[in-house]
């Protein structure tokens, strides 16, 4: 069987870029060079896309971010009949190259990649990609968003405000008086669209928030306040399939503080990083069978109510008093792509990697099967004449 070309993108223009790059060699680590061609696409901080083979190697990134003086840049053609990439040659005799592409891995955390911004590209293209597809990975992407549709479903979630980051600098007060009517304390504030708990600050009083609303302020237009439930845990599930779902085992991560930090998920106490798979946690969760299995059947409801494909990984809060959960929200891209959960099954990084592709593929299969044309004699039957008078027309009513 010959080799499938896999493209592997990541970066982008997020404050996860660099959680981004950690996640996507942690998968270039482990894919079978026996069964795939891969093709790096690093997207920089300032949305140049870039491509060569120095890019598979982590040490490209550990002494400066790669910049297009120094690589190829590169583009996906959008068109259903080439299912390439574009690789532009750089120096004195500048050429291009088309590289073929079978199935994409969108490697992405937060804005410009995980929120259906380039799934909606790989759409127009034709391409089958790994994961949730336009409408899964932006509603996933956006917490006011996803949280009201979670609650259209009978989704248990904690009671919110939201607000946009202009009704915040233009009215503050109003803001503070409407959450605070709304909410008890402690809460917690979110950019809207962010992950990785970049911008996230728990609130205790009016000046906590006031802080918290500044700093969420940010990194979205918009921002949503979550009430704070008091002696939670904090449990994780993924859901991988398209249609007959499998969930993992359960784990708690573990803070450090009162929420769970961007070090707490990435940074080991020496410094170094590793992806979610240097993260402190409990697999499996120090939780009742009962519970474990609801979270489970919680986590697929959700999965489907959003349309995801592939894989993600849902996220709880957890009343320890009452054992009832919260969905806090779902990941379509989880950091290390939470192989580590599925490890219990006996299922490696490298298999997992292969499902995710025929999952991918499969998708795109479906897809091929849906008519997206009409074939009609409209434009036949048109009458210039008329189309001319209604301009005329339309012209002097203006």
């Amino acid at each position: 069987m010959p080799k499938r070309n896999v493209a592997v993108i990541f970066g982008s223009r997020s404050a996860e870029h660099e959680v981004s790059i950690i996640t996507a060699h942690q998968l270039i680590s482990v894919l079978d060079k026996n069964k795939y061609e891969i093709i790096p696409i690093y997207i920089t901080k300032d949305g140049d896309w870039l491509t060569g083979e120095k890019l598979l190697n982590i040490n490209a990134f550990t002494k400066s971010l790669p910049t297009p003086v120094t690589f190829d840049k590169a583009y996906i053609s959008p068109s259903p009949q080439d299912r390439c990439v574009v690789r532009e040659k750089s120096g004195l005799f500048r050429s291009s190259k088309r590289l073929p592409i079978d199935v994409v891995f969108p490697v992405m955390h937060g804005p410009h990649g995980e929120d259906g911004t380039l799934q909606g590209l790989l759409e127009l293209a034709g391409i089958p990609y790994v994961g949730a597809g336009v409408l899964g990975s932006a509603v996933g992407m956006d917490k006011i968003v996803m949280k009201a549709i979670f609650r259209e479903n009978n989704l248990p979630t904690v009671n919110y405000i939201w607000c946009t980051t202009n009704e915040w600098k233009s009215k503050p007060m109003e803001i503070i008086k409407r959450i605070e009517d709304a909410l008890n304390y402690p809460v917690f504030v979110k950019p809207a669209n962010s992950g990785s708990s970049i911008g996230i600050k728990k609130a205790k009083n009016t000046e906590d928030l006031k802080l918290a609303l500044d700093v969420a302020s940010q990194y979205d237009r918009r921002i949503i306040v979550d009430e704070g439930v008091e002696d939670v845990i904090e449990v994780n599930c993924s859901v991988m399939g398209n249609y007959d779902l499998v969930t993992s085992v359960c784990e708690q991560p573990i803070s450090t503080g009162e929420l769970l930090s961007f070090d707490d998920k990435y940074t080991h106490e020496d410094g170094a990083t590793s992806g979610m798979n240097g993260a402190e946690r409990v697999i499996p969760a120090p939780i009742s069978a009962e519970l474990t299995n609801e979270i489970q059947e919680l986590s697929k409801k959700a999965f489907r109510v959003l349309d995801c494909k592939g894989i993600a990984r849902v996220d709880f809060l957890v009343d320890k008093r009452t054992e009832k959960p919260y969905v806090n929200e779902i990941n379509t891209i989880p950091g290390s792509f939470s192989f580590y959960l599925w490890e219990r099954a006996e299922i490696e990084f490298s298999q997992l990697a292969d499902k995710l592709i025929e999952l991918a593929i499969e998708v795109n299969k479906e897809k091929s099967q849906i008519t997206y044309s009409y074939s009609s004699n409209l434009l036949n039957r048109l009458d210039m004449a008329s189309i001319k008078m209604k301009k005329e027309v339309k012209g002097q009513e203006d």
